[in-house]
């Protein structure tokens, strides 16, 4: 075993945790869980002490799974008024060989221009460098030069954003050694040829909240959050057939399809409804529910991705657990056009959408180490050991990401 990662995904209904090693540039997933959350509305924390009983039970499971204790993780913060900005920064070199050590000055001197009092530094995505004012390259590592500048897309969030989700980690014992926001974290899990060399949007259909988040070849350049999820699928079908919340959930992800092109009108689904009636649910009728209610997601981040840009759009990646519905492509294809796809997880063990912000964050911090030249693992030498015999479920990570990280531990302090 070689380096192992783990990173946690703060949701509305669920807290997701997920625990990677990486061996011979592929990733093995070790662990993962999902467990219901509390004490968080919309994806922000309203209820502190809720919220971290919440957490700490997700990591008391996912501790159960791998036998060692997690105490440190990469964590994601609520993409809640996030702001993007284009920075520069410009570092002499100092052994006429540019190092990584050179990279970060060239970086901490953009962003420390550029933080302002009110927010909080979350990240950075490279775009490029360019030596002694004429040479420009991704990675200048081992070329000469005596000048450096960076261009980077640094991520800001309002301070509460981080400051209530560290808290809480570090409260129970957790140390943050990276933060990104779930836009980053999508974006990495699906990343291709496409994503790479295009325009386009990665919406993830949370449970209360809708995320639409705009890249150019990769990197972020906006984010919009719209009050609308999966639970108000639940909502409907708890009204429509008089259902206690669990049981419309059920419906949902158990029986209903997200097309009428794929539901079955001889198939029924029996509940006892909050009268304490037995109620046949017929296939067809329950699916006109869902479908209704995913429509006007689908319509809404359609209309907020016209907004976010004038520019033609080479692909839509829809994610989050809303979309693992049954035909669910069909009908986004059907409102968004025929560029869009679902998310496919490849990792054995997470393919359910609902963990793409946690896997993803995974691949941006180890793809950050590579930028770096660095080695580093979240876990002991001992824990290592115990943590060996887990079997090996793999997912290329080979890709040239070049992503950011905590300030202090990105850049060595």
């Amino acid at each position: 075993m070689e380096h192992v990662y783990s990173s946690i995904d703060i949701g509305s209904d669920t807290i997701k945790i997920v625990v990677c090693e990486l061996y011979r540039n592929r990733l093995n997933l070790i662990a993962a869980t999902s467990a219901p959350s509390a004490g968080i509305k919309k994806g922000l924390i309203t209820d502190p002490q809720a919220a971290s009983q919440a957490i700490g039970n997700a990591f008391k499971e996912v501790e159960e799974m791998l036998g060692v204790k997690v105490d440190k993780v990469i964590g994601a913060v609520p993409s809640h008024l996030s702001e993007y900005k284009i920075i520069k920064g410009e570092a002499n070199v100092v052994d006429d060989v540019i190092s990584a050590r050179d990279m970060n000055n060239a970086y901490k001197a953009g962003i420390s221009e550029n933080v302002s009092a009110d927010r909080e530094f979350v990240t950075f995505i490279p775009i490029d460098f360019q030596i002694n004012d004429k040479t420009v390259m991704k990675d200048p590592k081992g070329f000469p030069g005596d000048k450096l500048m960076a261009r980077a897309m640094m991520v800001t969030t309002p301070k509460k954003n981080v400051y209530t989700v560290a808290g809480i980690l570090e409260s129970l014992g957790i140390e943050i050694v990276d933060i990104s926001t779930g836009s980053i974290g999508d974006l990495n899990c699906f990343r291709n040829k496409d994503v790479e060399n295009g325009v386009g949007a990665v919406i993830n259909i949370g449970s209360e909240t809708t995320t639409i988040s705009l890249y150019n070849k990769a990197i972020p350049v906006n984010t919009k959050i719209i009050g609308i999820g999966g639970k108000d699928i639940d909502n409907d079908l708890a009204f429509m057939y008089k259902l206690d919340k669990a049981s419309a959930k059920k419906l949902k992800e158990k029986f209903a399809t997200s097309h009428k092109r794929f539901a079955n009108p001889e198939d029924v689904y029996e509940v006892v409804n909050t009268e304490g009636m037995k109620t046949k649910i017929n296939q067809v009728e329950v699916t006109n529910v869902v479908m209704s209610r995913l429509e006007e997601i689908l319509t809404f981040a359609k209309n907020e991705i016209n907004l976010l840009t004038n520019r033609p759009i080479q692909y839509i990646i829809v994610t989050g657990g809303t979309s693992n519905l049954i035909g669910f492509e069909h009908l986004a294809q059907e409102i968004l056009g025929n560029t869009t796809r679902v998310g496919k997880i490849k990792l054995l063990g997470v393919r359910n959408n609902k963990y793409s912000t946690a896997l993803g964050n995974i691949i941006h911090f180890i793809n950050t180490l590579k930028l770096k030249g660095q080695n580093y693992t979240m876990f002991s030498k001992d824990d290592m050991e115990v943590l060996s015999s887990a079997d090996r479920n793999f997912l290329s990570t080979s890709n040239d990401t070049m992503l950011g990280k905590v300030f202090g531990y990105f850049f060595g302090e």
